[in-house]
């Protein structure tokens, strides 16, 4: 956001993400940021007429200045915050001109129901703003909450030293149990009750219900809406099938556009599999895609799986490893959005009674790596194995575990022995991963 504060050809800035991860709060701590902060939150009546009466966005924001007591001054910093722009489709439309006619004026907008401009056939005008999304806490992030900035501070800059990983391992295993929803974060961080944050969840989840009719097309699509959510928390972090989801009568088609509605609401997203072992990733839309939720920790709660994190020592025996698949891709989607990518895939060998599946895999450059989450030796990365014996150069691959960092030469078993490097990389790195590819290839 400091970034995109001092660019040239800066245009308005469209911060999404799903309810209750902190935009708002974000936006008003980096409006501290400016010399001038004026905020409008179109949920109210009031500050929604405002954009009724004209669509003069200099008349607009004189109006703002002088309601706010504030005088304009194209030389010093000033930011507007339209908070809940859904509500108000004229105000989307008029980004536009505030981009053309006002360049000086930093503008940011958010909404916790974007995705309800659907239904209204709105969208925000092509080329003239511009967007970031905002996850659930990542793991780095979480650790600064709870452990402070030194620890986080040796984590980034891969300074792990064997006799702290273990207390890591515990800290990643009990945020796989927290989920990184900031109100979650906030609570744990402060007393350490995991009990306390049922309620959180909890309303949390009926957030989500509450807001199915403002962007759901049609009362049938409601309906099978409300299915997903009573039974997607179940199947995180698995390869799904449309037809018949949650155990409904409901079609595939059905169930495809309403997830694809979620989806838009960063509730949860579908990974599509990658049959090629060269770049471009280019997905197979008509395979099953993989399942994952927009938080570990409303996954936990929802699905009921809390305790087991509670008996089992490593992640990778939690929910059949599933858990350990959930938070790891979302772990990548921070990453993602790091670099400016929408789209996260699975590896699956393209070839009939071929059962091998690659967790996920990462682009780099002119690259794609491999990666597996699970324990065993280099001899059971049957999967991984298959991915470099089926490419044509030498690869990194990596594979996520419980174990300490690790970079190994190794080879694929025989008769296909083939040489490729195996980055063994502990939980608490993942969200590290582009980095240390980079010094590894």
């Amino acid at each position: 956001m400091r970034e995109w504060k001092v660019r040239k050809g800066r245009k308005p800035l469209v911060i999404r993400g799903a309810r209750q991860v902190g935009k708002s709060t974000l936006v008003r701590e980096f409006g501290k940021e400016f010399d001038v902060f004026i905020e409008v939150n179109l949920e109210l009546s009031d500050d929604a007429e405002i954009f009724r009466r004209t669509d003069d966005v200099e008349e607009i924001w004189r109006y703002l200045c002088l309601h706010n007591h504030v005088v304009s001054n194209p030389d010093s910093d000033m930011l507007l915050f339209i908070d809940e722009i859904q509500e108000e489709p004229l105000a989307v439309n008029m980004l536009r001109y505030f981009y053309e006619k006002m360049p000086w004026l930093h503008v940011i907008t958010a909404g916790s129901r974007l995705q309800s401009l659907m239904k209204s056939h709105v969208s925000f005008p092509v080329s003239r703003v511009e967007y970031l999304n905002l996850r659930p806490f990542s793991f780095l992030e979480y650790l600064a909450a709870v452990e402070g900035d030194e620890w986080t501070a040796a984590v980034r800059n891969l300074q792990v030293t064997p006799v702290m990983h273990e207390h890591l391992m515990r800290h990643f295993n009990r945020y796989a149990l927290v989920g990184g929803m900031p109100e979650a974060v906030s609570s744990y961080a402060s007393n350490g009750d995991i009990e306390s944050l049922s309620p959180i969840y909890n309303s949390l989840l009926k957030g989500y219900n509450e807001d199915v009719e403002r962007y759901a097309k049609n009362e049938n699509q409601v309906r099978v809406i409300r299915h997903i959510l009573e039974t997607v928390w179940f199947s995180a972090g698995e390869i799904i099938s449309f037809s018949g989801f949650g155990r409904s009568n409901y079609t595939s088609s059905q169930i495809h556009d309403a997830m694809d509605c979620l989806q838009r609401a960063y509730i949860l997203s579908l990974d599509y599999p990658v049959t090629s072992t060269e770049v471009p990733p280019l997905p197979s839309k008509r395979r099953s895609p993989k399942l994952a939720t927009v938080d570990i920790g409303i996954t936990n709660f929802a699905a009921g799986i809390q305790i087991e994190y509670l008996q089992n020592k490593d992640l990778l025996d939690t929910w059949r490893g599933r858990a350990a698949e959930q938070v790891v891709a979302q772990e990548l989607r921070v990453m993602l959005d790091r670099h400016f990518r929408d789209s996260q895939y699975f590896w699956i060998r393209d070839k009939k009674g071929a059962t091998a599946e690659v967790d996920y895999i990462w682009q780099h450059d002119a690259r794609l790596i491999p990666i597996e989450v699970k324990t065993g030796t280099n001899s059971h990365l049957r999967s991984l194995h298959s991915f470099v014996n089926n490419s044509s150069s030498f690869v990194t691959a990596v594979r996520v575990w419980s174990g300490e960092y690790l970079v190994q030469d190794a080879y694929t078993p025989a008769p296909d022995s083939k040489p490729y490097r195996l980055v063994n990389l502990p939980f608490y790195y993942v969200g590290l991963l582009d980095d240390i590819i980079r010094l590894n290839s």
